[in-house]
This record gives C-alpha cells, structure tokens and sequence, in this order.
C-alpha cells in the first residue's frame, strides 16, 4: 500500500479539524412540546450537555432560559411550535456567549421542573422543562428575577447622560446605523421564511460600505452580526458616539398584504395614522421579545427628556426624511401614498441626535418581498441614503 500524498495528509488533516470545530460547538438540533394533562413539556434535544439558568418574566408572561452560546439547528418550522401554555417560542443570541430561549405562556405559569437529561432511549442529551398553570399571586409570589448583571442593568435601568462628547472641528460626521431586531428577536418573517433581522443587516452592511467610501463619514452599526440589542441600548449608542445622524432600518409586516411600499418615519408622541401606532407599539415590544424584565419609569424619563431636549433634534430629524423620501423616489424605490409618517418609536428617543426610523417595505407583500430581497433594491436604498446623507448636510453649510 503506498503512501499518502502531501495533498491527501493536508485534506485529511483539514477535514479532522473542520469536524473537531464542528463536534466542539453546542447545538439545539431539535425542538419538541407536548401537552399533558396537568403539565406542558418542552424538549431541545441537544448535541451536548450545557448549563443553564432560568427566569419568569410578568406582563406580559415569559419564561427565559440563558444558556451558552449555540447553534440552532432545529428546523425554522419550530419557532411556529404552541401546545398548552406555551404561546410562543424564540430562541438567539442575545449577547456574545449567551443564547436565549424565551417561552411566551398564555397566563401565569409555574416552573415544575428543568433539567438536562443524559442520552437514553435512542436520543441524545435533551433540556427538559415542565410548566403548568397556576394563578397570578403564586405566580408573583415565585417569580425568579433574571441573574444579576452590572451590564444589564446599566442597560436597562440607567438614563441616557446628557453630556453629549465634544467633536472636534472637520472631524468626519458620525452616522449610526441601526439595523432593527436580532438574534432572539428575529422580527417579520417573509413570505419565504426570510426573517427580517437577517435582511435589514444586509441593507445596513450595503449602506455603510457606500457612505464610507466618500470618506465623508464615520459609520458606527448598533450591531454587525445577529445578536440583540436591547432598544435603550441602542438609543445609548448613538448618543455616545456624538452620532450627527441615526437611522433605523425596518422591513415590516401587515395585516392587508396587498399592501406595499416605503416610509420614512420621524418620532412624535402621536401618530400619524393608527397604522403608525399599531407599527410603533409592535416594534416597542422587542424587548419584551427577548426577554428583558421592562423597567416601568422608563418612559416617564423619556418622556421628561423629549419636552426639554428633544423638540429641535426631533426638527432635524424631519429635516432628514423630507431629503431622503425623494431621495429612495427617485431611484424607484416603492413608497405609500404618504411616505413621511409619524409615530412613538423609542428607538428614535435619543434627545441629541436626529433621528429617522426607513421601513423599507412588507415583507409580507408578494411584490415588495421580491424586490427587497434583490441586490439591486439594496443598491437603490444604499445610493438613495447617500444622496440624502449629502443634501442634508449641505443645507447646513449652504
């Protein structure tokens, strides 16, 4: 038997490696629920055992489970999944080293038990948690807060400061671009099971590699790969980047699917239609999706922060989508009847920095789905962004 080649050793030494990288990271490889008579059971069968810890969420009901950071492999068919009290599942990223699986319960739930089985009965390693219902005061008399977390709660719990930093004359101006959802919040889901979180990355990607190129600006992403960012979050990062401009990229669902086209939306406490608040409300709720415990003062210091900072910023804003509608117009990108909308984004409450929230279309809406999922309908919305960027920057050097 001969020997061999150097090529040969080099593949098979590649393919052992691949396959050791593979074995080596955790995986969620199926998802199953069963409803019982006294009891929902929900079951991931995993590649290995992971450790995990477990929280209940009031208002509405959630159990949260952290686990390390893995790979979903179960078929996209079982974010779909309900039976019993579970009305709901999510599972992602939520930060770098950290998934999140989220159950949404149709009431209050009790936590039996969770636990990691071993192999056995032809399955391998298996997350196991039993839930049943119980009612609201056991519910809140057992509810486990999620751990402690330094990071979190600056997250969640902190005001924006309003010591804006100094930018220093003929610096690059700062766009930050805010690609909506991620990784345990996947948002819309297309007609052709795309999910929205993956999409508006794209569009993101496409518009900062353009406005880079003009050595004009500075881009910063609140995120760059599929991970959650918490909305405050978000909002933090465009405040202290002493960002110049903030856009927030959408591509949303609705009910009537022959509905179609863009807009562009600038905050207001009031909406420009019910259309407008129904969309607000929803996109609010993204932390509520991922898991966050919501933090009831919360919109009363936003609220404080919008009558005594907000009303030029929110000016400014305005005066960004009013050159950017014609802007995605002119490159033939589809918009409503009436582009600029308003509504109570809190994604777009940053006191300081002008801020726009582009829904590019529906995703699902056969026609705007086919065209938003094009290379050439993210060129168009990249050129357009670019042109807007220019002319809205002009008009304060003019």
């Amino acid at each position: 038997m001969r020997p061999p080649t150097k090529a040969a050793f080099w593949l098979l030494l590649a393919w052992l490696l691949a396959s050791a990288s593979v074995a080596g990271a955790a995986s969620v490889e199926k998802v199953r629920l069963g409803h019982h008579t006294d009891r929902t059971r929900v079951v991931l069968d995993l590649s290995e055992p992971v450790d995990f810890k477990l929280f209940t969420l009031a208002d509405p009901y959630r159990v949260v489970v952290d686990l390390p950071e893995m790979t979903w492999l179960a078929d996209a068919s079982s974010f779909k999944v309900r039976a019993g009290v579970v009305s709901g599942l999510r599972f992602g990223l939520f930060r770098p080293g950290n998934s999140r699986l989220v159950l949404d319960a149709s009431g209050p739930v009790e936590v039996q038990k969770a636990f990691i089985l071993p192999p056995g009965n032809g399955r391998g390693h298996r997350f196991v948690i039993d839930l049943a219902p119980t009612d609201r005061a056991s519910f809140v008399a057992a509810l486990r807060p999620p751990p402690p977390s330094g990071q979190e709660a600056e997250r969640n719990g902190t005001p924006v400061p309003m010591n804006k930093p100094h930018k220093a004359k003929g610096a690059p101006r700062v766009i930050v671009l805010d690609p909506g959802h991620g990784g345990v919040d996947p948002g819309t889901v297309a007609l052709g099971g795309r999910f929205e979180k993956n999409v508006v990355l794209e569009y993101a990607l496409e518009i900062a590699r353009l406005l880079e190129a003009t050595n004009r600006y500075k881009v910063i992403l609140t995120r760059k790969e599929d991970v959650f960012q918490p909305l405050r979050e978000r909002v933090r990062i465009a405040h202290e980047s002493a960002a110049d401009l903030f856009i927030s990229i959408h591509a949303d669902s609705i009910a009537d699917r022959n509905i179609r086209g863009g807009a562009v939306y600038t905050l207001s406490e009031r909406g420009s239609d019910a259309e407008a608040d129904a969309l607000a409300a929803k996109e609010n709720r993204s932390d509520v999706i991922a898991g966050i415990a919501l933090e009831h003062h919360d919109e009363e210091v936003v609220s404080i922060l919008i009558d005594l900072a907000q009303r030029e910023t929110m000016n400014y804003g305005i005066r960004f989508a009013n050159a950017l509608v014609p802007q995605l117009t002119r490159h033939e990108v589809p918009m409503r009847i009436k582009p600029h909308r308003y509504a109570a984004f809190r994604v777009l409450k940053a006191p300081d920095v002008p801020s726009v929230l582009l829904e590019l279309g529906y995703l699902t809406n056969r026609e705007d789905e086919k065209f938003l999922l094009s290379s050439r309908a993210r060129g168009a919305v990249a050129r357009a962004i670019v042109e807007a960027v220019d002319k809205y920057f002009a008009g304060f050097e003019s």
